[in-house]
């Protein structure tokens, strides 16, 4: 017995949001099959696996920023580089262009998945834009990709100054104040595997500890060290 998916919009307006047609669309049926479907069901020929298509997708959005970076920053250092592109290829990153593309409402998925949740995961839908990225370079090759990428990243990487990671602000902050490093304690990990939610706690050595949840550790971590530093250093 097969399990159905959830009904999923036509994938003709994606194609518009992408500016790109497929010249084969199974390629593209792949990357919007979740994993929860695609190991439930006989794989149609072409079809490359979801999680292949995330692997390479991985590779070609951290080429084609790396590249974009050295042309358009010909003075920056290594670091200020690895630096930049740390912030353009995270999953942050991805997320907000999944979010801006609306990827979540065309994932195919099995009917056994909380479909709401699952569409709109911090973890699945950065997977989920990293294998559109590799579907894009398998059928229009690094181009398709790269316009792809330039079209949705160009805001952020034209930002003069890419803002500091909350945990390292802390860390330099405690630092600074000769305090041991900040300390993060999980309070709460609850919710299904598409779905989880951590509950966060940051701490540093004589002051309050600041509480906060995201939908992955690290997102939750961020949250807690962002609201933690603006609580000692009574920024707003």
């Amino acid at each position: 017995m097969t399990m159905q998916t959830k009904k999923t919009p036509d994938t003709e307006e994606l194609t518009v949001r992408l500016g790109y047609s497929f010249a084969h669309p199974e390629l593209l049926q792949g990357a919007l099959t979740h994993p929860s479907l695609a190991g439930l069901r006989p794989r149609k020929k072409g079809v490359v696996p979801y999680e292949r298509l995330e692997f390479l997708g991985d590779r070609v959005l951290g080429l084609v920023i790396a590249e974009w970076l050295y042309i358009k920053y010909p003075e920056a250092t290594e670091g200020e580089m690895a630096k930049r592109h740390a912030a353009l290829v995270n999953r942050e990153a991805l997320r907000r262009v999944a979010l801006e593309i609306g990827l979540g409402q065309y994932l195919r998925l099995a009917r056994g998945e909380d479909a709401g949740a699952a569409r709109k995961n911090l973890a699945t839908l950065p997977d989920a834009m990293e294998a559109l990225l590799g579907a894009l370079y398998l059928d229009g090759g690094l181009n398709a990709a790269a316009a792809f990428i330039h079209r949705y990243w160009q805001n952020d990487i034209a930002i003069e100054e890419t803002p500091a990671d909350p945990k390292t602000s802390l860390q330099e902050w405690a630092q600074g104040h000769s305090l041991p490093l900040p300390q993060y304690k999980v309070l709460e990990h609850s919710g299904p595997a598409h779905a989880p939610k951590f509950v966060i706690e940051a701490s540093v050595k004589g002051y309050p500890p600041a509480v906060a949840e995201g939908n992955s550790k690290r997102a939750a971590q961020k949250a807690a060290a962002e609201t933690l530093l603006t609580q000692v250093t009574g920024k707003t």
